[in-house]
């Protein structure tokens, strides 16, 4: 949450500083600093420890993305780290540029995901009745949402952000095919490999076809059986991809091995991080990222602040560090498709995400500070750095789908109208 008294904030915190910490301008970080303080709340960033090193080029872009001063701890600077080649993205960068605003890509979109979600859920019954994958029709699907990310990403991540429940295992494979497309966009991939990280994505989660439905669907703890069951779902993934001709080899691996943790913990072969493809990393923190904002029982739902602050607490443990790193700067604090309120009340949905200042998208307002129905307007609210907005528009608080009686789907269905 944001705080309405967040123009006072650095100055209460250099009230509170003792002599051992320095205020610096995120311009003169440097690896091997200690951060101990923010210009803002922890709570509003996805850094979960209340103080932390800097050990990579990745953290100090975070904190220039987030903040424009933090207090580096005097005693701890210095440690040093060297950024060797291992904390780096490899491969070489495409940059991409949005050819469409998203409200001028929203209709043609909803289209492309329409015929996509059809398409996924003929591959999947294919399977479900004893069927391989098609893989001429999956490719297919990856194609057009390649084209929409390339126009613009934020109109198709407005697409997968609600559900039908009774389509999960199909809904969340395009999903997770969608967000992994942005985040390949973001990596600097080409063509190619954007159309090969998205079929990996649409096929990640084919082994679960396999495993009977109670256990899918049970809340809670499962049996020692029913977990055999599930881990055993990678596996069921592999051979049927490898039973599907045509498929890209790299959709296999990452059927097989996107259970598998950097440290040592997954499954089903216990890989540690050198050993897992680099395909099967990023989808797997896509696919837990889309688990947790979108997860099969809705009220088991969490925010996408909340969601990017665990990714970011299992950060080298359960997922590659500098690739959750680049995720969260890949889907933004707040992603589009975001219900927010204001500081000044008014609720709205984020449009589009800011990838220079993660904390000032534009957004659509929809209610005013009673919470009543205005006329829908257009707000960039980067603009209240330079002066041209109010400070009472910075966001206060995230919500979830259905707050205030606010419908994704229906604006997901409508389509976007407002004043600017």
């Amino acid at each position: 949450m944001i705080s309405a008294a967040r123009k006072n904030t650095a100055d209460e915190l250099s009230q509170n500083q003792g002599e051992k910490t320095k205020k610096t301008h995120v311009s003169r970080l440097q690896l091997g600093m200690y951060v101990s303080k923010l210009d803002r709340p922890w709570s509003e960033t996805p850094f979960l420890m209340q103080g932390f090193l800097i050990e990579t080029h990745d953290d100090i872009e975070l904190l220039g993305e987030l903040c424009t001063f933090v207090w580096i701890d005097a005693v701890i600077e210095g440690w040093g780290v060297t950024a060797g080649a291992e904390t780096q993205v490899p491969g070489y960068r495409v940059r991409y540029i949005n050819k469409l605003p998203p409200q001028h890509e929203h209709k043609q979109a909803l289209g492309v995901y329409r015929e996509a979600r059809r398409l996924t859920k003929t591959l999947l019954d294919d399977v479900r009745l004893g069927g391989v994958i098609d893989s001429v029709e999956a490719k297919k699907t990856v194609d057009e949402c390649v084209l929409s990310i390339i126009r613009n990403q934020d109109a198709l991540v407005w697409m997968s952000k609600v559900r039908e429940q009774d389509e999960y295992i199909a809904e969340h494979s395009l999903n997770v095919c969608i967000l992994a497309i942005c985040f390949g966009r973001y990596l600097g991939l080409d063509d190619l490999e954007l159309r090969n990280l998205g079929l990996s994505g649409l096929l990640h989660d084919v082994g679960k076809l396999r495993i009977p439905a109670g256990t899918l669907n049970r809340r809670g703890d499962l049996s020692e059986r029913e977990e055999r069951l599930l881990r055993a779902s990678p596996v069921h993934g592999r051979n049927l991809l490898m039973a599907s001709p045509g498929v890209y080899r790299g959709a296999i691996d990452v059927a097989y091995s996107v259970c598998e943790r950097v440290d040592g913990r997954g499954y089903p072969r216990g890989l540690k991080a050198s050993n897992i493809p680099r395909f099967a990393k990023i989808i797997a923190i896509v696919n837990a990222y889309d688990e947790m904002t979108v997860p099969r029982h809705p009220e088991d739902a969490v925010t996408c602040t909340e969601a990017l602050r665990s990714l970011f607490r299992l950060r080298g443990k359960a997922f590659d560090k500098n690739l959750v790193l680049a995720f969260i700067k890949t889907v933004g604090l707040y992603p589009p498709g975001t219900i927010v309120e204001l500081c000044n009340g008014e609720v709205g949905l984020v449009l589009e995400s800011n990838p220079r200042h993660q904390h000032l998208p534009k957004v659509i307002t929809l209610l005013n500070c009673q919470k009543q129905a205005k006329r829908e307007r257009l707000l960039d609210l980067s603009h209240i750095e330079s002066g041209k907005l109010s400070r009472q528009f910075y966001i206060k608080q995230v919500h979830l789908d259905g707050s205030f009686g606010i419908s994704l789907q229906e604006y997901k269905e409508k389509g976007l109208r407002f004043a600017r």
